[in-house]
């Protein structure tokens, strides 16, 4: 079993190289397409280009070079692990980057965290019910999941804080400034999650074991907990995952909405500058903790689910 598992995940991380490649080409050939002056994103604004300014500029940075030439060099560069130097910066990308990842991790988790247990508790209550409470409980789904990330972050900010004042507008500085930014990413998650249980829910509690344990006369809350809702995790940990790696996307918007620091606020101002090599770490970034991620989720499935023991590689 221990090799297999082995095995598998050897060849995920394979499958998972390919994808941080092909990311990284892609963002690659993505900027150097993008109208605009390179050179001058290095110089800096306010400084006067002269021709001659220019050419060194472009024989330091290597940008003289053909562009086949200067992918092999930036793919070389990036398996030695040296992500560049940021050119708004002029200091190491690693760097800029390190002290941007934990709030950004940190709203991640706390969105997921918040979302699985609004969608489980909502999922368990509405779960075969009719009338009131399940026309209520979709029409709240349907509102959460077409509202955008900002639009809802903005709407959250206009009422509890410049209203109601019961949460601070910007900032990190304490707990209570995590509440709003975390609401904003996390309901449109808890939406869909909701949908996605509950009818897994409905689904297993027509299935011959739960009524099998029914007949014998296991309670209800001992069968939702025992073998209901394990059989429903399963599905809800799969989403989980896939949204997890959404979640970073979606935090651009919402940390430059509450002017929390994070590597959107870092990403919004690379791509203004133009500052390739932090844009292509931070893409890089992202495609690695999708990999991650889905191998994490993978994993878990044999543990939320015996009978997948059987058949996992």
């Amino acid at each position: 079993m221990t090799g297999g598992v082995l095995r598998f995940v050897l060849q995920r991380l394979a499958a998972g190289a390919l994808v941080v490649w092909g990311a990284a080409t892609l963002t690659f050939f993505a900027v150097h397409l993008v109208p605009g002056d390179t050179v001058a994103a290095l110089i800096g604004p306010g400084t006067p280009v002269t021709p001659e300014l220019r050419h060194q500029v472009l024989v330091d940075s290597g940008l003289d070079d053909p562009l086949p030439v200067q992918y092999v060099h930036s793919m070389g560069a990036l398996l030695s692990g040296d992500l560049g130097r940021s050119y708004q910066l002029n200091q190491p990308v690693g760097q800029v980057l390190s002290g941007q990842v934990l709030p950004t991790v940190q709203l991640a988790l706390c969105a997921l965290v918040c979302a699985l247990l609004l969608a489980v508790l909502a999922a368990v209550v509405t779960a075969g019910r009719s009338g009131l409470v399940r026309s209520l409980a979709s029409a709240v789904e349907l509102v959460t999941v077409s509202v955008p990330a900002f639009w809802l972050g903005i709407v959250l900010l206009t009422v509890f804080s410049f209203h109601l004042h019961l949460f601070p507008a910007a900032g990190d500085g304490s707990a209570s400034a995590l509440v709003l930014p975390t609401l904003a990413l996390a309901l449109p998650l808890a939406g869909v999650l909701t949908q996605v249980m509950r009818q897994e829910l409905e689904q297993t509690d027509g299935r011959p074991f739960v009524l099998t344990a029914r007949a014998r006369g296991l309670g209800e809350t001992r069968l939702l907990l025992r073998h209901t809702l394990r059989h429903a995790l399963l599905p809800l940990t799969t989403m989980s995952g896939f949204l997890l790696g959404g979640l970073f996307g979606g935090a651009v918007l919402v940390e430059n909405i509450f002017a929390r620091p994070g590597l959107g606020r870092i990403l919004v101002r690379a791509v203004e500058a133009r500052d390739i090599p932090v844009v292509t770490a931070l893409v890089l970034l992202s495609a690695v903790v999708f990999v991650v991620i889905n191998i994490v989720v993978d994993l878990l499935h044999p543990v939320i689910d015996a009978r997948l023991r059987k058949v996992t590689p």
